[in-house]
């Protein structure tokens, strides 16, 4: 993988480049697996903005994507390789022996024709799930579960990959990309592997349309607002409002969102700052 550049024909096309898309094996996506996705606009049920700066952009569909793989010991061969324009990565089809299909994200050399498999039998190779167990240390995972059967919540993003630092009791030291140390259950499935499209990070989009085909709206700063608008408005000239930092509401912009005393505060080893 790579990213493609343009020649400057335009100021926007000088600094633009996009992903090399040669990877894909298939351009229209498996019909039984699309949902409709509805577009908030950044409103809540009663029509007001809670989330400012979102709407627009390009019309999707979602893919169902098997976080679970919960489908053990069925074996199922890749069919392609596709694009999913609700996440970072590339999606496989994978085509079970029993006929169902279902979408996995793809990890780096995840090939057509490759087969695979989950469960505490499959094989350590890319792409087979295997709870944390039965999978040794120092391997690359992605799609970590936090909870047993709940299905993948970590390391889902393009290149991103943990691995498992050490094992003990019931609970197995999980390296986040982060640097963040956790305790996982060892009941808890992963992918092997390193998630695809790890060039992702190299893309520059370069020009304002491009951000807003993406659902993003532009990001309008307080201190330019009127004070109707915004608490740090107003003033003759550029000021710098003469206040502390905060959102529309007043609140305080800047401090932790994290709750203070939370369940899982136990199963942090190392924090990743």
């Amino acid at each position: 993988m790579a990213v493609k550049k343009y020649r400057p024909v335009t100021p926007s096309r000088r600094s633009m480049n996009v992903a090399d898309f040669s990877q894909l094996t298939k351009k229209e996506p498996e019909k039984s697996l699309l949902v409709p996705l509805k577009k908030s606009g950044g409103r809540n049920n009663t029509g007001r903005v809670t989330t400012r700066f979102r709407g627009g952009g390009h019309r999707r569909h979602y893919r169902v994507i098997d976080f679970k793989r919960n489908k053990f010991g069925i074996p199922g061969k890749v069919v392609s390789i596709e694009y999913d324009p609700n996440r970072s990565s590339r999606i496989a089809l994978i085509q079970h022996v029993d006929g169902e299909k279902r979408y996995i994200i793809a990890p780096i050399d995840l090939k057509i024709g490759d087969i695979v498999t989950s469960g505490p039998d499959a094989e350590i190779r890319i792409g087979n799930a295997l709870p944390l167990s039965k999978i040794p240390e120092g391997i690359p995972i992605h799609n970590l579960e936090i909870t047993p059967g709940k299905g993948g919540q970590l390391v889902r993003t393009a290149g991103s990959s943990a691995i498992i630092l050490s094992k003990e009791g019931n609970y197995a030291h999980i390296q986040l990309p982060s640097g963040e140390v956790r305790l996982v259950n060892l009941k808890c499935y992963a992918t092997i592997g390193q998630v695809s499209n790890i060039d992702h990070e190299n893309v520059t989009l370069g020009k304002a349309g491009r951000t807003r085909w993406l659902g993003k709206r532009p990001h309008v700063r307080g201190v330019v607002m009127n004070p109707v608008d915004h608490p740090l408005g107003g003033g003759e000239g550029r000021s710098k409002s003469g206040r502390h930092p905060s959102s529309p509401t007043g609140v305080v912009d800047g401090k932790k969102t994290r709750k203070r005393k939370k369940a899982s505060d136990k199963l942090i080893v190392r924090r990743r700052k």
